[in-house]
Protein backbone atom coordinates (compact mmCIF):
# COMPACT_ATOMS: atom_id res chain seq x y z
CA UNK A 1 0.00 0.00 0.00
CA UNK A 2 3.16 1.98 0.88
CA UNK A 3 4.54 1.58 -2.53
CA UNK A 4 1.53 1.94 -4.15
CA UNK A 5 1.20 5.54 -2.88
CA UNK A 6 4.79 6.70 -3.03
CA UNK A 7 4.68 5.09 -7.12
CA UNK A 8 1.16 7.57 -7.27
CA UNK A 9 3.08 10.52 -5.82
CA UNK A 10 6.58 9.90 -8.39
CA UNK A 11 4.05 9.81 -11.15
CA UNK A 12 2.30 13.24 -9.67
CA UNK A 13 6.12 14.58 -9.08
CA UNK A 14 6.90 14.09 -12.85
CA UNK A 15 3.71 14.37 -14.64
CA UNK A 16 1.47 16.36 -12.69
CA UNK A 17 2.21 19.53 -13.22
CA UNK A 18 2.48 22.64 -10.38
CA UNK A 19 0.94 21.38 -7.30
CA UNK A 20 1.38 21.51 -3.69
CA UNK A 21 0.05 19.16 -1.66
CA UNK A 22 -0.80 15.00 -2.54
CA UNK A 23 -3.97 14.29 -0.26
CA UNK A 24 -4.79 10.52 -0.51
CA UNK A 25 -8.19 9.02 -0.46
CA UNK A 26 -10.51 6.28 -0.60
CA UNK A 27 -13.33 5.06 -2.77
CA UNK A 28 -15.48 5.40 1.15
CA UNK A 29 -14.03 8.91 1.57
CA UNK A 30 -16.57 11.69 0.58
CA UNK A 31 -16.00 15.38 0.06
CA UNK A 32 -17.66 17.78 2.13
CA UNK A 33 -16.42 20.89 0.62
CA UNK A 34 -16.15 21.97 -2.41
CA UNK A 35 -12.56 21.89 -4.92
CA UNK A 36 -12.91 26.01 -4.67
CA UNK A 37 -13.29 26.21 -0.68
CA UNK A 38 -10.37 23.74 -0.66
CA UNK A 39 -8.64 25.58 -3.01
CA UNK A 40 -9.47 28.91 -1.42
CA UNK A 41 -8.52 27.85 2.01
CA UNK A 42 -5.14 26.21 1.61
CA UNK A 43 -4.08 29.07 -0.35
CA UNK A 44 -3.32 31.08 2.30
CA UNK A 45 -1.43 28.29 4.14
CA UNK A 46 2.64 27.57 4.25
CA UNK A 47 3.19 25.13 1.20
CA UNK A 48 5.25 23.07 3.95
CA UNK A 49 3.30 21.94 6.28
CA UNK A 50 1.95 18.27 6.42
CA UNK A 51 -1.55 17.33 7.75
CA UNK A 52 -0.76 14.17 9.34
CA UNK A 53 -2.90 12.61 12.34
CA UNK A 54 0.18 11.17 14.47
CA UNK A 55 1.60 10.04 18.11
CA UNK A 56 4.23 7.77 19.10
CA UNK A 57 2.03 6.32 21.63
CA UNK A 58 1.94 3.39 19.55
CA UNK A 59 0.75 1.15 22.51
CA UNK A 60 -0.60 -2.68 21.53
CA UNK A 61 0.38 -1.77 18.49
CA UNK A 62 4.39 -1.96 19.53
CA UNK A 63 3.52 -5.81 20.22
CA UNK A 64 0.41 -6.73 17.55
CA UNK A 65 2.24 -4.65 14.57
CA UNK A 66 6.16 -3.72 14.97
CA UNK A 67 7.07 -6.67 16.50
CA UNK A 68 5.83 -9.42 14.37
CA UNK A 69 7.46 -10.32 11.13
CA UNK A 70 4.88 -10.61 8.52
CA UNK A 71 5.91 -12.98 5.72
CA UNK A 72 3.99 -14.71 2.34
CA UNK A 73 5.09 -17.83 2.57
CA UNK A 74 4.03 -18.15 -1.35
CA UNK A 75 7.39 -16.03 -2.12
CA UNK A 76 9.93 -19.15 -1.17
CA UNK A 77 8.13 -21.60 -0.01
CA UNK A 78 7.25 -25.14 -2.35
CA UNK A 79 4.77 -26.71 -0.35
CA UNK A 80 0.95 -24.99 0.17
CA UNK A 81 0.57 -24.10 3.63
CA UNK A 82 -2.63 -23.82 5.90
CA UNK A 83 -2.18 -20.25 6.34
CA UNK A 84 -1.61 -17.33 4.34
CA UNK A 85 0.60 -15.43 6.74
CA UNK A 86 3.47 -16.76 8.80
CA UNK A 87 5.38 -14.69 11.40
CA UNK A 88 8.37 -14.24 12.96
CA UNK A 89 9.61 -11.57 16.04
CA UNK A 90 12.18 -8.60 15.69
CA UNK A 91 12.65 -5.77 18.19
CA UNK A 92 11.63 -2.35 18.08
CA UNK A 93 14.27 -0.06 16.25
CA UNK A 94 16.73 2.21 18.07
CA UNK A 95 17.80 3.86 14.73
CA UNK A 96 14.49 6.31 14.42
CA UNK A 97 11.40 6.69 17.05
CA UNK A 98 8.25 4.75 15.87
CA UNK A 99 5.09 6.84 15.31
CA UNK A 100 1.63 5.58 14.64
CA UNK A 101 -1.91 7.41 13.38
CA UNK A 102 -4.52 7.80 10.61
CA UNK A 103 -3.59 6.89 6.99
CA UNK A 104 -5.37 9.41 5.71
CA UNK A 105 -3.14 12.32 5.27
CA UNK A 106 -2.51 15.90 3.31
CA UNK A 107 1.38 15.80 2.54
CA UNK A 108 3.62 19.13 1.25
CA UNK A 109 5.25 18.52 -1.83
CA UNK A 110 9.12 19.31 -0.34
CA UNK A 111 8.05 16.22 1.63
CA UNK A 112 6.60 13.93 -1.06
CA UNK A 113 9.94 15.43 -2.72
CA UNK A 114 11.95 13.81 0.06
CA UNK A 115 10.42 10.31 0.74
CA UNK A 116 10.41 9.42 -3.16
CA UNK A 117 14.15 10.78 -4.08
CA UNK A 118 15.04 10.12 -0.52
CA UNK A 119 18.22 11.99 -0.15
CA UNK A 120 19.59 10.63 3.24
CA UNK A 121 19.01 7.28 3.51
CA UNK A 122 15.83 7.42 6.73
CA UNK A 123 13.32 7.37 4.00
CA UNK A 124 14.58 4.18 2.39
CA UNK A 125 15.63 2.68 5.93
CA UNK A 126 12.16 2.82 7.14
CA UNK A 127 10.63 1.72 3.81
CA UNK A 128 12.60 -1.25 4.19
CA UNK A 129 11.13 -1.76 7.88
CA UNK A 130 7.37 -0.96 6.85
CA UNK A 131 7.57 -3.53 3.94
CA UNK A 132 6.85 -6.17 6.97
CA UNK A 133 4.62 -4.45 8.48
CA UNK A 134 0.37 -4.80 9.27
CA UNK A 135 -1.39 -1.77 8.27
CA UNK A 136 2.06 -0.40 7.06
CA UNK A 137 -0.16 3.29 5.70
CA UNK A 138 -0.53 3.70 9.24
CA UNK A 139 2.95 4.24 9.91
CA UNK A 140 5.42 4.82 7.48
CA UNK A 141 4.81 8.41 6.68
CA UNK A 142 4.32 9.34 9.82
CA UNK A 143 7.61 7.56 10.94
CA UNK A 144 9.55 9.14 8.43
CA UNK A 145 7.96 12.95 8.44
CA UNK A 146 8.92 13.09 12.70
CA UNK A 147 12.37 11.33 13.00
CA UNK A 148 13.51 13.88 9.35
CA UNK A 149 14.62 17.06 11.23
CA UNK A 150 13.76 18.88 8.60
CA UNK A 151 10.08 17.92 8.43
CA UNK A 152 9.53 17.44 12.07
CA UNK A 153 8.16 21.18 12.90
CA UNK A 154 5.61 20.93 9.63
CA UNK A 155 3.09 18.85 10.88
CA UNK A 156 -0.25 19.55 12.15
CA UNK A 157 -2.20 16.87 14.00
CA UNK A 158 -4.83 16.13 12.05
CA UNK A 159 -6.12 13.93 8.87
CA UNK A 160 -8.24 16.41 7.92
CA UNK A 161 -11.83 14.07 7.56
CA UNK A 162 -14.77 13.34 9.90
CA UNK A 163 -14.77 9.54 11.32
CA UNK A 164 -17.20 7.95 13.52
CA UNK A 165 -14.71 5.52 16.01
CA UNK A 166 -16.14 3.02 18.83
CA UNK A 167 -14.43 4.12 22.22
CA UNK A 168 -11.99 2.28 22.30
CA UNK A 169 -11.61 2.53 18.99
CA UNK A 170 -11.95 -1.02 16.63
CA UNK A 171 -10.46 -1.72 13.63
CA UNK A 172 -12.68 -0.32 11.70
CA UNK A 173 -15.01 2.95 11.88
CA UNK A 174 -18.81 3.22 11.88
CA UNK A 175 -20.09 3.68 8.22
CA UNK A 176 -21.82 7.00 8.07
CA UNK A 177 -25.51 7.89 7.52
CA UNK A 178 -28.34 10.56 7.10
CA UNK A 179 -28.06 10.87 11.19
CA UNK A 180 -24.78 11.33 11.32
CA UNK A 181 -25.03 14.51 8.75
CA UNK A 182 -25.15 17.38 11.54
CA UNK A 183 -21.65 16.10 13.37
CA UNK A 184 -20.36 15.86 9.69
CA UNK A 185 -21.20 19.39 8.98
CA UNK A 186 -20.00 20.29 12.98
CA UNK A 187 -16.18 19.26 12.72
CA UNK A 188 -15.77 21.77 9.77
CA UNK A 189 -13.75 18.43 8.45
CA UNK A 190 -13.47 18.93 4.45
CA UNK A 191 -13.50 15.33 4.30
CA UNK A 192 -15.41 12.42 5.63
CA UNK A 193 -15.36 8.35 5.64
CA UNK A 194 -16.66 5.42 5.36
CA UNK A 195 -19.13 5.88 3.48
CA UNK A 196 -20.95 3.35 1.19
CA UNK A 197 -21.85 4.38 -2.33
CA UNK A 198 -25.40 4.05 -2.42
CA UNK A 199 -26.20 5.72 1.50
CA UNK A 200 -28.82 8.48 0.95
CA UNK A 201 -26.83 10.82 2.61
CA UNK A 202 -24.48 11.31 -0.47
CA UNK A 203 -27.51 13.02 -1.80
CA UNK A 204 -27.87 14.93 1.16
CA UNK A 205 -24.32 16.51 1.18
CA UNK A 206 -24.47 17.14 -2.53
CA UNK A 207 -27.51 19.13 -1.79
CA UNK A 208 -26.69 21.03 1.36
CA UNK A 209 -22.83 21.19 1.24
CA UNK A 210 -21.63 21.07 -2.14
CA UNK A 211 -24.39 22.45 -4.09
CA UNK A 212 -24.28 19.71 -6.52
CA UNK A 213 -26.88 18.70 -8.88
CA UNK A 214 -27.76 14.94 -10.22
CA UNK A 215 -25.24 14.04 -12.94
CA UNK A 216 -23.18 17.46 -12.84
CA UNK A 217 -20.30 18.35 -11.34
CA UNK A 218 -19.61 20.17 -8.36
CA UNK A 219 -19.77 23.74 -10.03
CA UNK A 220 -16.83 26.30 -9.42
CA UNK A 221 -15.78 29.56 -10.43
CA UNK A 222 -14.73 28.59 -13.83
CA UNK A 223 -18.08 27.13 -14.67
CA UNK A 224 -19.59 30.19 -16.32
CA UNK A 225 -22.53 28.47 -18.13
CA UNK A 226 -26.16 28.98 -17.51
CA UNK A 227 -28.38 27.56 -14.99
CA UNK A 228 -31.60 27.99 -17.09
CA UNK A 229 -33.63 24.82 -17.84
CA UNK A 230 -31.50 22.43 -15.98
CA UNK A 231 -28.59 22.96 -18.15
CA UNK A 232 -24.95 22.19 -16.67
CA UNK A 233 -23.34 25.72 -16.18
CA UNK A 234 -20.14 23.98 -16.10
CA UNK A 235 -20.26 22.72 -19.84
CA UNK A 236 -18.69 26.35 -20.43
CA UNK A 237 -15.65 26.58 -18.95
CA UNK A 238 -13.85 30.06 -18.16
CA UNK A 239 -10.65 30.73 -16.12
CA UNK A 240 -9.62 27.48 -14.08
CA UNK A 241 -7.86 30.02 -12.01
CA UNK A 242 -10.86 31.88 -10.57
CA UNK A 243 -12.34 30.29 -7.37
CA UNK A 244 -15.81 30.83 -5.84
CA UNK A 245 -15.37 29.83 -2.09
CA UNK A 246 -18.73 29.69 -0.31
CA UNK A 247 -19.76 28.63 3.02
CA UNK A 248 -17.66 25.11 3.26
CA UNK A 249 -14.59 27.91 2.95
CA UNK A 250 -15.79 29.32 6.12
CA UNK A 251 -16.18 25.81 8.19
CA UNK A 252 -12.72 24.79 6.66
CA UNK A 253 -11.05 28.21 7.98
CA UNK A 254 -12.48 27.84 11.24
CA UNK A 255 -11.01 23.97 11.40
CA UNK A 256 -7.37 25.08 10.12
CA UNK A 257 -7.52 28.16 11.96
CA UNK A 258 -7.76 25.70 15.07
CA UNK A 259 -5.31 23.62 14.48
CA UNK A 260 -3.01 26.44 13.69
CA UNK A 261 -3.59 28.01 17.16
CA UNK A 262 -0.80 28.16 19.69
CA UNK A 263 -2.13 25.48 21.72
CA UNK A 264 -2.71 22.95 19.24
CA UNK A 265 -0.11 23.45 16.88
CA UNK A 266 3.28 23.74 18.28
CA UNK A 267 2.56 21.37 21.39
CA UNK A 268 1.06 18.50 19.40
CA UNK A 269 3.77 18.05 16.91
CA UNK A 270 5.83 14.73 17.22
CA UNK A 271 5.09 13.69 20.84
Amino acid sequence: MVATTLHAAAILLREGGDWDWFINLSASDYPLVTQDDLLHTFSYLSRDLNFIDHTSNIGWKESQRAKPVIIDPGLYMSKKADVFWITQRRSVPTAFKLFTGSAWMALSRPFIDYCIWGWENLPRIVLMYYANFISSPEGYFHTVVCNAQQFQNTTVNSDLHFISWDNPPKQHPHHLNINDMQRMVDSNAPFARKIEGEDPVLDEIDKKLLHKRPNMVVSGGWCIGSHKNGTDPCSITGNTNVLKPGPGAKRLETLISSLLSEENFRPRQCK
